[in-house]
């Protein structure tokens, strides 16, 4: 795993991990990686100090022993993964996509047809979610066809 420093085309700035960096090229490429904060896909890297290994430390973590508790005066402050307004994102996703899978019809693959047939009178009205490419998810805001992309679990984008 390798953690990023990102900032999007409107000067936000944030964190995220990945497998590896050609994965993150990958996603990048694909439009997968998106600001937090605005959504926008135009996200590029962003300078950042490397993680350095102490050497003035007798041993390794694996030999040291026990590390030290809360009530040890000499104990680091953990640093959170995520800064708490990307928790709360994280969070509210979830919950966003918890609800419209919960509440929804996944029709996987047939979504962009499945939306047409329902906006056209064809088919019963419902709610459903499922797959469209991003060309196909235009198509039908031009025919006007209100459509939002869900985000990914996010256990699947990482």
């Amino acid at each position: 795993m390798i953690r990023f420093s990102l900032a999007c085309d409107a000067g936000h700035t944030f964190e995220s991990w990945f497998p590896s960096g050609s994965a993150y090229d990958e996603q990048a490429a694909r439009g997968l990686v998106t600001c937090p904060f605005c959504d926008s896909p135009r996200v590029a890297k962003a300078p950042m100090a490397p993680a350095v290994a102490r050497t003035d430390r007798a041993g390794s973590a694996a030999t040291a022993g026990p590390a030290p508790t809360d009530a040890s005066p000499s104990a680091p402050t953990a640093l959170p993964l995520l800064a708490e307004p990307e928790r709360q994102l994280r969070a509210f996703m979830r919950a966003m996509r918890a609800q419209v899978v919960s509440t929804a019809e996944h029709v996987g693959e047939r979504f962009a047809d499945e939306a047409r047939a329902i906006h056209y009178g064809e088919a019963e009205g419902r709610p459903i979610y499922g797959e469209a490419s991003l060309g196909e998810a235009r198509r039908l805001a031009e025919e006007g066809i209100e459509v939002m992309p869900l985000p990914p679990a996010l256990d699947d984008r990482n």
